[in-house]
């Protein structure tokens, strides 16, 4: 079968692959392994990852996106050759269409580095859509109606916060704050309380088993293993979810002063209309346990979650693909 159009959700902590009439074809972790030596890439996706933490000193595993903007150029343009190549197959008769999902606040320069990567990794044309508009779509959202819509896109680089409103962006702000910062706080929070060194997966375990977004009258346990920072030697701990829940407050408000920050932006029609439909919540980071309740509660505006929020934008580049010419016209940006 050729594989003539593609969808790319480019992400910091995970690319997804959308293929129109098969859906979610690929779901693999945004990661590079490469030997410093040769500068040769090694491994990608689910096989880097396993490499991280892991690595002897002629192997580097990274994330070549950084808060949802390309760090490495190179590295990227691997990462999409292998992406594409495992969806349309290493012999192509024909070069792939791509739609591609770029943060809102990319610069001019960061977008051209999009598709001049995707474009030298194989595909013939590149269209790049802002996360929210993408993310919006895939969550159902009518974007082209006159009314104002909020999409909370939160990401593992970025959280990215849009009203939409006749099929473009009224108003967005994005912060460099999701699901790795979130990582990286549960992580330094157990150097500083239990003097134990874990590793980036064992933080993101944490987060996914135990993590909420308030405290829980009946608390969650979990026991982690990582290096006691005074012996050195290996240590078993049992953290709470509560203790989570504290270790993750600083991220939490970050996000909520963005939505504000958005809100405050907004015509008074279009916040109105927020008021009455709710804010939707995408991403892999709104899987977070009462997450949707916290901004609720603090907001004071209803808040939902979208279905499968980790798959929206890439859903999203699949409508956006199936419908080619309706959104080329309206919210199309790349060559």
């Amino acid at each position: 079968m050729f594989v003539k159009k593609i969808g790319i959700d480019l992400g910091t902590a995970n690319t997804l692959v959308f293929v129109p009439g098969r859906g979610i074809v690929v779901n693999e972790p945004s990661v590079v392994a490469v030997s410093i030596g040769e500068n040769k890439v090694l491994a990608v996706g689910n096989e880097a990852k396993e490499m991280l933490g892991r690595t002897p000193d002629t192997i580097v595993a990274s994330q070549p996106l950084k808060d949802g903007a390309i760090a490495d150029y190179r590295i990227t343009e691997a990462m999409l050759r292998y992406f594409i190549g495992l969806v349309s197959g290493r012999v192509r008769f024909f070069r792939p269409e791509v739609v591609l999902s770029i943060p809102a606040g990319v610069t001019s320069t960061e977008r051209r580095a999009v598709v001049d990567a995707a474009i030298k990794a194989g595909a013939r044309a590149v269209y790049v859509v802002k996360e929210p508009i993408l993310a919006a779509i895939g969550a159902g959202i009518p974007i082209h109606t006159a009314q104002g819509n909020m999409i909370i896109n939160l990401g593992g680089g970025t959280s990215e916060i849009a009203i939409i409103s006749l099929g473009g962006i009224v108003a967005a702000h994005s912060a460099r704050v999701g699901g790795n910062r979130i990582d990286q706080a549960i992580s330094d929070y157990i150097k500083r309380k239990y003097s134990m060194a874990i590793g980036e997966r064992t933080a993101e375990e944490v987060k996914m088993k135990i993590g909420s977004a308030i405290q829980l009258v009946k608390e969650e346990y979990l026991d982690i293993r990582g290096r006691d920072l005074m012996g050195g030697l290996p240590k078993t701990l049992t953290v709470s979810s509560n203790e989570i829940t504290e270790a993750i407050q600083d991220e939490l408000r970050e996000i909520i002063n963005v939505i504000k920050h958005v809100l405050q932006e907004t015509p008074p029609e279009l916040a109105a209309d927020v008021m009455d439909k709710g804010m939707i919540l995408s991403g892999g980071t709104a899987q977070l346990k009462n997450l949707d309740q916290l901004i609720a509660r603090t907001i004071g505006v209803p808040c939902y979650v979208a279905d499968d929020p980790a798959f929206c934008v890439a859903k999203g580049t699949g409508i956006v693909l199936e419908h080619l010419d309706i959104y080329k016209r309206s919210i199309m940006m790349g060559k």
